[in-house]
């Protein structure tokens, strides 16, 4: 019988890349996964989605074919069937790429997420494309809070409709998300965002991260953050934001469209690790990391991947 669950173990990581990416997984994730000493939490993310509904399209250009709703909704199903605690969260730039923002202002898109079962996003700069207004019109669609720790959006329609932070509790787990979104002056029209204030995003983030892990006492820490991956330049991105922190575990990344296979682990301003973790745009991959919290040895530890969304799934789920 144990020796059946091992290899049902092996066979669902095979599926999904766990393996086959060539990321080591601890013995005791393998051999103690079952025990009731440890937890187990699956994020899955997506970022950079740019209004991308359907796969695009089979015309021979480098993406053909890949990403599609209907095909991330099966494998996020798939998922949640055999995981008991998934969190599913944006990065933002939900906004923006195909006709259907055109025709629907957002609409659609705001409404998939819910049906998908989203349980939090930030706002990325092309979601102010129509402006405060236009975003501020789509959140009765929302079945799921938009955080966002760094923008002031006093005396706009989007106040008091945004949270700087929130926590969610996964069996035993809490678990903290905050919310950093890149300046807008200069990359976003000053009509768009009109009176939206931005705020400082490294004090930001530590601010809400202090709060969550020592006040709220959160298992993890998780940042979604538009401010892009890294520059040549010294502007603000993902690592210069890791290597400030502290408290953050998880930096859910966006803006750069950069596709990672893995995250990038970095040193935090306390020694601590902080992971990095992007998976392109568009939709052409579903992002996972398991962790495992092993309470009496007081650790945790974690796996991921980069799902590809193919025609393949259309068989595999």
């Amino acid at each position: 019988m144990e020796e059946s669950k091992s290899k049902s173990r092996r066979d669902f990581l095979k599926k999904f890349g766990l393996l086959s990416a060539g990321l080591a997984v601890s013995p005791w994730i393998s051999s103690e996964a079952a025990s009731p000493k440890i937890e187990k939490l699956t994020i899955l993310h997506t970022n950079d989605v740019h209004s991308r509904i359907d796969p695009f399209p089979m015309d021979g250009s480098r993406n053909a074919g890949l990403g599609g709703v209907a095909r991330r909704a099966s494998l996020i199903s798939q998922i949640r069937k055999e995981e008991e605690h998934v969190l599913l969260l944006d990065a933002g730039d939900i906004f923006q790429g195909t006709p259907y923002f055109n025709l629907y202002g957002g609409e659609l898109e705001i409404k998939l997420m819910s049906k998908l079962g989203y349980d939090a996003a930030t706002l990325g700069n092309h979601d102010f494309d129509n402006g405060v207004d236009g975003f501020s019109k789509q959140l009765p669609h929302a079945n799921f809070p938009i955080i966002c720790s760094n923008y002031d959006f006093r005396n706009t329609s989007l106040e008091n409709s945004t949270f700087p932070y929130k926590v969610f509790r996964k069996g035993k787990l809490k678990i903290g998300v905050i919310g950093i979104g890149i300046e807008l002056d200069g990359l976003v029209e000053k009509k768009n965002y009109g009176e939206t204030i931005y705020l400082d995003p490294i004090i930001q983030a530590n601010k809400y991260a202090e709060l969550l892990k020592i006040e709220e006492k959160c298992d993890l820490v998780i940042c979604l953050s538009h401010l892009g991956y890294k520059y040549k330049e010294q502007k603000v991105s993902d690592q210069i934001l890791a290597k400030q922190s502290s408290n953050i575990d998880l930096i859910i990344g966006a803006h750069t469209h950069t596709f990672m296979l893995q995250p990038e682990v970095l040193k935090n301003a306390d020694g601590k690790e902080v992971k990095i973790f992007q998976v392109g745009y568009a939709g052409i991959n579903l992002g996972r990391v398991d962790y495992y919290f092993e309470y009496a040895r007081q650790r945790k530890t974690s796996v991921a991947t980069s799902m590809l969304i193919s025609e393949d799934l259309d068989q595999q789920v």
